[in-house]
């Protein structure tokens, strides 16, 4: 009977230091259109822990010369992947209506549609599991190519 108690006691220790990813406290984001650069965002780094929960709101206001904009979280390596699917979109006859998303979201992790001027999304998602450098951009056509930044995600 020790022994059970024992191996109970180990068990129940090691599931209550284990830290998941949904007992990590929610992080939140905001990205806007830079204040004077109208194809940048106002960061062009972010940085979360793997595994947490993030809210990001993509808040178009406050640009230089207004536009629709919206955020797309790539996986590592993959924003010219990305980007060329997003130039892909412009020949697309319901490109806006799709908020100039690929259809293809194999290298998609997380998506805005597209934010109109002077309004704000908010999602949520849970950050990779992997550490790494992952790439965001616009994908509104003719944006990727500046309009773009870094999710640095920490062990």
């Amino acid at each position: 009977m020790k022994k059970y108690v024992h191996a109970f006691l180990a068990i129940a220790c090691l599931s209550a230091t284990t830290l998941r990813a949904e007992d990590a406290a929610a992080v939140e984001l905001e990205l806007k259109p830079h204040a004077t650069n109208p194809l940048g965002y106002d960061k062009t780094e972010l940085t979360v822990k793997k595994g947490v929960k993030v809210k990001l709101t993509l808040n178009n206001t406050g640009s230089a010369a207004p536009q629709p904009h919206n955020f797309i979280l790539c996986k590592v390596g993959k924003l010219d992947a990305v980007g060329a699917l997003a130039n892909l979109m412009m020949t697309d006859v319901n490109g806006m209506a799709k908020g100039y998303i690929p259809e293809n979201k194999e290298d998609i992790l997380a998506h805005t549609m597209l934010v109109q001027i002077g309004q704000k999304e908010t999602i949520e998602f849970t950050a990779p599991a992997e550490a790494g450098d992952y790439p965001y951009l616009c994908s509104f056509p003719g944006h990727w190519l500046l309009m773009r930044g870094v999710m640095h995600v920490t062990e």
